[in-house]
């Protein structure tokens, strides 16, 4: 199955713009900008098979509070797994999403209704219900006890599934301690708090997964035992996502919604905005439904110096 389009697509801006690839100041993606530093990777762990025993999975149950967990090869494939796992039936998605949930469903012959966060808490007429916490691209959030009466009111055999990419740096709101629980099913992954896209690790808690390149589980393994560097990093990206939600407003773009790892902009000006910071080779994130733009957090002093330039300009343009 193909993944449909989504940040980070900085060859492909590259190619548009005739701006270099490593000229790119990249906000597209929520990554976070200053992530895990791993240590050099041991040349035998790329010369061994995958090992089910290598710690992952301890290090993983300890770091999430549930040892109720399986790895995958990046959240991306247990979205699209989930689908196929069971008869196609009534889906209740929130909206707007990371678009790839609401695809795959519709793939494997579901009936998708996308709902806002309102109705969606009150719905009582699906087989699965389908949510990310904190939201992408809105940043919204939702308490525990809130996805727990959802989850109470599913039927015989439901799911209720929450997407936590962007959970790590607001871990009292994660529903990994509340699993294992019939139908409730976590997706967790490395790629967004420690900046470990690349490694492609994910976690699905209660529910089987497919197995991890060997490379991938140490680095993971290391990054989850980390504990004081996930500290520094819970209150760091607290700061700095405060800190670009005051930049936005200071150039008349009050984001709509956001999270530590990300702001986003509901504005009819979103696609104007979208181009002119990328001639300026500032990648975002361009939503069409609706209108808006995702902004990650810049990495640098320097970043965050041409983000507030590149957004001044824009400003003394944009309609």
């Amino acid at each position: 199955m193909i993944a449909l389009p989504h940040g980070g697509g900085v060859l492909a801006a590259a190619r548009r713009y005739g701006i270099a690839p490593d000229e790119w100041l990249d906000l597209s993606t929520g990554i976070n900008p200053r992530g895990y530093r791993l240590p050099r990777v041991p040349a035998a762990v790329w010369q061994r098979m995958p090992q089910d025993d290598d710690g992952l999975a301890e290090h993983a149950a300890r770091y999430y509070g549930c040892a109720a967990l399986l790895p995958v090869a990046g959240s991306q494939a247990a979205i699209q797994a989930l689908p196929r796992l069971r008869a196609p039936g009534r889906l209740s998605l929130l909206a707007p999403m990371y678009a790839e949930h609401a695809h795959t469903w519709r793939q494997a012959g579901h009936t998708v209704r996308e709902l806002p966060a309102d109705a969606l808490l009150d719905t009582s007429d699906a087989d699965v219900i389908v949510l990310a916490n904190p939201n992408n691209p809105t940043g919204e959030r939702f308490a525990p006890q809130d996805l727990l009466a959802l989850h109470a009111r599913l039927p015989s055999g439901g799911w209720l599934v929450v997407d936590e990419a962007f959970m790590d740096a607001t871990p009292q709101l994660s529903l990994a301690g509340h699993v294992p629980r019939p139908g409730l099913i976590v997706l967790r992954s490395l790629g967004k708090f420690f900046g470990l896209a690349g490694a492609r690790v994910g976690f699905v808690l209660a529910w089987p997964a497919l197995l991890l390149a060997g490379p991938a589980r140490w680095a993971a393994a290391q990054a989850l035992a980390d504990r004081a560097w996930t500290a520094r990093a819970q209150v760091r990206l607290a700061r700095d996502g405060a800190r670009l939600a005051r930049l936005l407003i200071a150039h008349d773009l009050p984001p709509t919604g956001g999270c530590a790892l990300f702001q986003w902009v509901s504005t009819e000006r979103a696609g104007a905005l979208h181009e002119r910071l990328a001639r300026r080779g500032i990648l975002t994130r361009l939503f069409d439904t609706p209108a808006s733009l995702r902004l990650g957090l810049p990495g640098s002093a320097a970043d965050w110096r041409r983000l507030d330039r590149a957004l001044a300009a824009c400003r003394a343009t944009l309609p």
